[in-house]
C-alpha cells in the first residue's frame, strides 16, 4: 500500500485515540460507580443564542416631507398630463390637505412667538404702526446724539465734478447736513470745475485712490477718522439727508451685525 493511501487512515486512528480518555471517564463515573441521577453524565448541548429581532427602520421627518412633496408633484403632473376629473380632484384634495397643514404650522409658529419674547423679532424692529413710530423716534434721538458729537472726531470728504448732474442735487444736501452738525467738509473737484455750494474746493490730486474709492464715480462721500487716521467710505450717488445721516450713524457707532 502506498504512503498516500495510509495518511487518511492514520489521521482517523489518531482522532479515535484522542477521544478514548473522555469516553472512558464517562464510563467510569456514570456506568461502573452508578453515582445516581443527580449527576449529569450526558453533556448538555450548547443552546443556540436567540437572535435579536432587527428593529424596523424609522422614517425621518425629512423623508416624510420629501414623500409628501413627491406625491404632490406626481399628482400635479398626472392632473396636467391626463386631466380627467378623477386626477384633477385627487390633486386638489391632496393640495388642500397640505395647505391645511401649512396653516396649522403658521398658527403654531405665531403662538410660539407671542409666548416667548426671545423669539419675537418685532420687539427689536416693530412692524405695527404705533410701535414702529415709537421705535423710529427713539432711533432718531439716538442718531442725533451721535451726530452732535461727530465733529469732535470726524470730518467729511466730498468728491464732485462740475459736469456731474447728480452732484448738483447732492451738493446742497451735503452742505445742509454738514452745517447742521458743524462737520468740516473738504470738497474735492475731480474735473477742476467749481461748486457754488463749496467755493473753497480743492482740485483732486490723488486723494481718491488713497482712500480706496472707485475711480470716476461722482458724487462720492468719505468720512475721515482723525483718531484712527483712516477713511470710511459712505457711498456714491445721490442720498437723501436722512439716509446720509443714517449711514454716518451706523458706520461710526454700530458694529456689523448689531443693527438688523
Amino acid at each position: 500500500m502506498c504512503l498516500a493511501a495510509l495518511l487518511p487512515v492514520r489521521a482517523v486512528a489518531q482522532e479515535a485515540r484522542q477521544a478514548e480518555p473522555a469516553a472512558s471517564a464517562d464510563s467510569l463515573y456514570c456506568e461502573q460507580r452508578r453515582l445516581g441521577y443527580w449527576f449529569y453524565c450526558v453533556r448538555p448541548e450548547a443552546k443556540a443564542e436567540p437572535q435579536m429581532a432587527q428593529p424596523p427602520a424609522q422614517v425621518t421627518a425629512t423623508q416624510e416631507l420629501d414623500a409628501v412633496t413627491g406625491e404632490l408633484r406626481e399628482l400635479k403632473a398626472r392632473a396636467i398630463l391626463y386631466p380627467t376629473p378623477e386626477n384633477v380632484t385627487a390633486y386638489i384634495r391632496f393640495q388642500r390637505a397640505q395647505l391645511d397643514r401649512a396653516s396649522l404650522f403658521s398658527d403654531v409658529w405665531q403662538r410660539a412667538i407671542w409666548q416667548d419674547p426671545e423669539l419675537d423679532y418685532t420687539l427689536e424692529r416693530p412692524v405695527g404702526a404705533l410701535a414702529k413710530k415709537q421705535w423710529q423716534d427713539a432711533r432718531a434721538a439716538e442718531r442725533d446724539a451721535v451726530m452732535a458729537r461727530l465733529s469732535e472726531r470726524y470730518g467729511l470728504f466730498y468728491f464732485f465734478a462740475q459736469t456731474c448732474g447728480a452732484c448738483e442735487v447732492m451738493s446742497p444736501i451735503v452742505r445742509s447736513v454738514a452745517d447742521r452738525w458743524h462737520i468740516t467738509v473738504r470738497a474735492i473737484s475731480t474735473d477742476g470745475g467749481p461748486s457754488r455750494h463749496f467755493p473753497d474746493y480743492k482740485v483732486e490730486s490723488g486723494q481718491r485712490p488713497r482712500m480706496g474709492l472707485e475711480p470716476g464715480i461722482t458724487p462720492a462721500l468719505v468720512l475721515w477718522d482723525s483718531v484712527a487716521r483712516r477713511p470710511i467710505p459712505i457711498g456714491y450717488g445721490v442720498l437723501s439727508a436722512d439716509e446720509l445721516q443714517d449711514r454716518i450713524y451706523l458706520l461710526t457707532s454700530k458694529e456689523a451685525g448689531h443693527d438688523y
